[in-house]
Formats: structure tokens, sequence, C-alpha cells
């Protein structure tokens, strides 16, 4: 949808071939945490879009860690989310920024095509034939691979998917609270190291517009599907967020993460683009994937406005090439990143668990160690070394 939008931006006619149908099942938070960056490119694109999803969403003032039950970092800003129409952050629910985008698709009259799986994709100099699983044949100049994890157009360029899974799995549930908004007295992003509620797993709690993410990580012996079972969740809930909660347990999925990209993000002949989870898998500490998704596919749209627009078949060859350059440098600092945060996270090296023993102790007299904490399970701050739009 991203990339529709932006092509559309940029004066190109684009339709979406999607394998699902339009009443699919969308449950589940999802993707809740939108950077800045992802929320200015979403308003330059489709004017609204951003600030629609702003004014959706909540941004949290307060950051909490505990470890083993202690309290070891705690900070409340006055302005979390900055100044501008356009704050660092907002944390909203994947289906609600997919309805906006439904919305602003509707508004400009790009087609989505549903159940239309695509099954074959034949590139050559002169563009690309597409053929799906409705017996339906489709002609274009270029096209972008933005069908997931899974990707069939990936496939059929001949790129593959290299890299790890994580060792542990993860267990995330969505807990309603309809009282939950801006100004809610308890709104804090809060993480929880070795919680004894949790008999020492790894506990993350986010608020989101209509409720509360919690991720647990499970530990070496656990029976993911046994742990994700609704009775032990609530179980979790309660002793975790309070009796009052219990029922308001919506939604539960466990997952093994993967840090992956694949090996090529364009085809051969330069006339097919991959985007999102297409290119690459993240683990989500940093919330690295719907973002740098979006940050692919608005880049992908750049590249295919300049590539129509050439007049050299050497140009435009050079202008994918970059794109492929680009966010396959991106993609590696993501993973780098979020494998940084997963190794933290789940490894049992003896000087990172020494490190995390000694910050805790020294969080009562130094506020740096506490932050320290704080911040290590997200992975490092910054952005990918390559300059994006929106610095000036």
């Amino acid at each position: 949808m991203t990339a529709a939008l932006a092509l559309h931006a940029r004066g190109i006619e684009t339709a979406i071939l999607e394998a699902e149908p339009e009443d699919r099942d969308r449950s589940g938070s999802r993707a809740i945490y939108v950077h800045g960056t992802t929320l200015r490119t979403l308003e330059r694109i489709h004017p609204g879009l951003g600030t629609d999803l702003v004014d959706e969403g909540l941004v949290w003032p307060t950051r909490r860690t505990l470890f083993r039950g202690k309290e070891v970092f705690n900070r409340t800003y006055d302005s979390a989310g900055g100044s501008g129409d356009i704050p660092h952050f907002t944390s909203v629910p994947q289906v609600v920024t997919e309805r906006y985008m439904h919305e602003a698709l509707d508004q400009i009259g790009i087609d989505i095509h549903w159940e239309s799986e695509v099954v074959s994709v034949d590139s050559s100099s002169e563009g690309v034939r597409v053929e799906t699983a409705d017996d339906q044949e489709w002609w274009t100049e270029y096209l972008i691979g933005a069908d997931g994890g899974g990707s069939t157009v990936r496939k059929e360029i001949g790129s593959d998917f290299e890299g790890d899974q994580s060792e542990n799995a993860f267990i995330i549930a969505d807990i309603e609270d309809e009282e939950i908004e801006d100004g809610h007295p308890d709104l804090e992003r809060m993480f929880h190291y070795d919680a004894p509620e949790t008999d020492g797993r790894n506990v993350l709690l986010v608020p989101f517009t209509g409720g509360w993410r919690l991720d647990i990580q499970c530990i070496e012996g656990d029976d993911p599907e046994e742990l994700s079972s609704e009775e032990q969740m609530r179980e979790f809930v309660r002793d975790i967020m309070g009796e009052e909660y219990t029922d308001g347990l919506k939604w539960i999925s466990t997952y093994h993460f993967l840090q992956v990209m694949a090996d090529s993000f364009v085809d051969d002949q330069r006339r097919v683009l991959l985007a999102g989870e297409a290119a690459h898998l993240l683990a989500p500490f940093g919330a690295r994937g719907m973002n740098s998704g979006v940050a692919d596919a608005d880049e992908a749209a750049s590249a295919i406005a300049v590539a129509l627009n050439a007049r050299t078949d050497a140009v435009a060859r050079d202008e994918v090439e970059l794109y492929a350059a680009r966010r396959e440098k991106a993609a590696e600092y993501n993973l780098g990143a979020a494998g940084q945060a997963l190794e933290y996270l789940q490894g049992d090296d003896p000087v990172t668990v020494l490190r995390k023993e000694v910050a805790a102790e020294m969080s009562d007299y130094f506020e740096t160690a506490g932050e320290w904490l704080d911040d290590a399970p997200y992975g490092p701050h910054g952005s990918p070394p390559i300059v994006s739009t929106g610095n000036y």
C-alpha cells in the first residue's frame, strides 16, 4: 500500500495484486510502533495520512525498567513526542494503520485486486509479465514485490533468504483497555528483566490505542504452546498487570524471530524490486520491520519514477541498482541492530550476564547504569548509514 501511494504521488499509475480475500483475518495489534520518519513519509506521499495516524495513536511519556523485581530506571518526559505536528513516534495497532491506508487508496482510485495471488514472474529488458492464480496475466514496466516473508516474487527472480532464527520463542498478547488514552496516569513502556511474576522470563509491556502489548520471552525448556494457552496467559496477565486486566486478553501469538535478508533486492533485468518482508525479516526489537519496509517502498517508487523517465537504458538500470544498494545497506544495518538486541536478550554469555547484574546494582548510584539497561533491549538508536529525506 505504501508503494502504491508513493508511486501515485510521483504521477505513476499502479495497481495492487493481493493474494488474500478482502475479508481476511487481521486480528492482533502486530506492528504498533510507528517511527516519526515513517509518519513523515506517509504524510508526504498522501497529505493527512501521517497526521491521521498521530491523532489515532498514543505517545507514552514514561520509560521504566526493572531487574528481577527491582526498579532500575524510570524517566517521564514532559513532551515525549517532541514539538510539531509529527511526534517522534506513535503507538497504534497495525490494523488501524492499514484502515487509513485503505481509505487513502480509495480516495485516489487505486484498485486492490483481491484473491489475485502471484504465481509466476517473468522479466525482460522490456518489462515484466505476471500471472496470477485467477488466470489473469499482467504486463508492467516495473514490479515491486512487497508480498511478505514467503514472497513468490522473490523466489521467481531467484533471490534467496540468508540468515538465522532466534533460539528462543516469544509470546505476544494483546490486552484490551478501552480507557487507555493520552494522559492516562499509567501510560508507560515497561521492560522487566527476569521478572519474578513469570518465573524469571523477560517481559515487555507497551501501551497502544485500545490496549496493551505484552511480550514474554521463553527460556530454555519452555513449551511455547503450553505457555501461550489462554489459561496460562490469563495468569501471566493477572500477575504482571493485575486481576482487572485478565478479561481483556484478546489475542495471543507465538514466534521464533527470523533474521534474514535476500541476497539481491532486484532481478537481473533490473525490472523487479523487492521491498519490506519480501526483502528482509527482522527481530522486532527497535521496531525496524514495518518502518524499514515503508522506507523500502517509498525509495522503490522513487527509483521507478526516475527509471520510467530516463532517456537511456543505462540510466534506468543504474537507478534501480542504486535503490538496491541503498536498501540492502539499510537492511544490513537493521539486521545488525536487531540482532545485537536479540543476542543481548537471549544469550547466556557470562560477560553480558555480569554486565547486567553490575548495572542493576549500580543503578541506585548512577542513572546511566539504569539507562543502559533500559536502552539495551532495543538495540542501537541510530539510523542506517544512508542519507534520507527530511534532514533539511
